[in-house]
C-alpha cells in the first residue's frame, strides 16, 4: 500500500510540474510528454526530491545546479529536436537534461567535466534504461572528431564570445546549437548580463546567430576537473 501511495504522489508531482511547464509557456506536446515520463525526482539529490516537482533549480554538488524545469523546456523547444536528431549536451549534471534528450532523440552524447557526476548521472541514466544516451567524463569543449557530427548542441553554460570552433565544429550543416553569452554591461560598475543564444549552421562556413532572451547559465570551464 506505501508503494502505490509513493507511486501516486509521483504522477500528482508530475502533473503540477506539467501545469508549470505550461505556465512558463511551454507547448510542445513531444517536450512535455518527455517531461512527464521522466521522473525528475530521480536526478535530485535525496534531501531534495520533495522540491523536485517544483519549477525551481536544485543543489546538485560539485558547485553546480540541476536547472529549472521550465527553463530547461524552454532551451528544447527553441532547439526543435526531431526523433532521428543526434544531439551533444555539453554539461552533464545530474543527467536529468540527458535523460529529457533520450525521449526526443534517437541518440544522445551527454559529456561532463567533474568525474563524480558523470558517475552519478550514468547511474541514474542506466536506471532509468535510457539505452541511447552515452554519458562521458571529460572536456566537452574539446575536439573529438571520433564522435562525428551532431544535429543539435546544447551547452549549459555562457560565453563572453561564441563556444570554441572545437565543439561549434562538430555541428553538422543545418544544425543548431543553443548556448548562453554575455552581454557588455551598461557601465562599468554593471555586472555582464547573460543571453541565451541560438546558432544556426547554415553551411560549411555560414553561421547566423540570434540572441533569445535572459538567462543564468554561468560561465564556461574547460578541461576536466582536478578533484571531483
Amino acid at each position: 500500500m506505501e508503494e502505490r501511495a509513493d507511486e501516486g504522489q509521483s504522477i500528482e508531482a508530475r502533473a503540477a510540474l506539467l501545469l508549470q511547464l505550461r505556465r512558463a509557456g511551454v507547448r510542445d506536446l513531444s517536450i512535455m510528454r518527455a517531461f512527464e515520463t521522466t521522473p525528475r525526482e530521480l536526478f535530485a539529490p535525496h534531501r531534495f526530491r520533495d522540491l523536485a516537482a517544483r519549477d525551481m533549480s536544485l543543489p546538485i554538488g560539485c558547485g553546480q545546479t540541476m536547472p529549472a524545469a521550465a527553463a530547461l523546456a524552454r532551451r528544447l523547444e527553441a532547439l526543435r529536436i526531431e526523433p532521428n536528431h543526434r544531439v551533444l549536451e555539453v554539461g552533464t549534471g545530474s543527467g536529468f537534461g540527458a535523460a529529457v534528450l533520450s525521449r526526443l532523440a534517437c541518440e544522445v552524447v551527454t559529456i561532463e567535466r567533474y568525474e563524480t557526476l558523470a558517475i552519478e548521472a550514468r547511474q541514474r541514466l542506466a536506471e532509468l534504461g535510457c539505452a541511447n544516451v552515452e554519458a562521458l567524463f571529460g572536456d566537452g569543449l574539446a575536439a573529438d572528431e571520433t564522435r562525428g557530427y551532431f544535429d543539435r548542441i546544447i551547452l549549459h553554460m555562457s560565453f563572453h564570445e561564441q563556444p570554441p570552433h572545437a565543439v561549434m565544429a562538430a555541428l553538422a550543416p543545418g544544425g543548431a546549437a543553443i548556448f548562453g553569452r554575455y552581454a557588455p554591461p551598461a557601465s562599468e560598475d554593471a555586472r555582464p548580463s547573460e543571453r541565451l543564444a541560438l546558432s544556426h549552421r547554415d553551411g560549411e562556413a555560414l553561421w547566423t546567430t540570434s540572441d533569445l532572451w535572459s538567462c543564468r547559465l554561468g560561465s564556461a570551464l574547460d578541461g576536466r576537473a582536478k578533484a571531483l
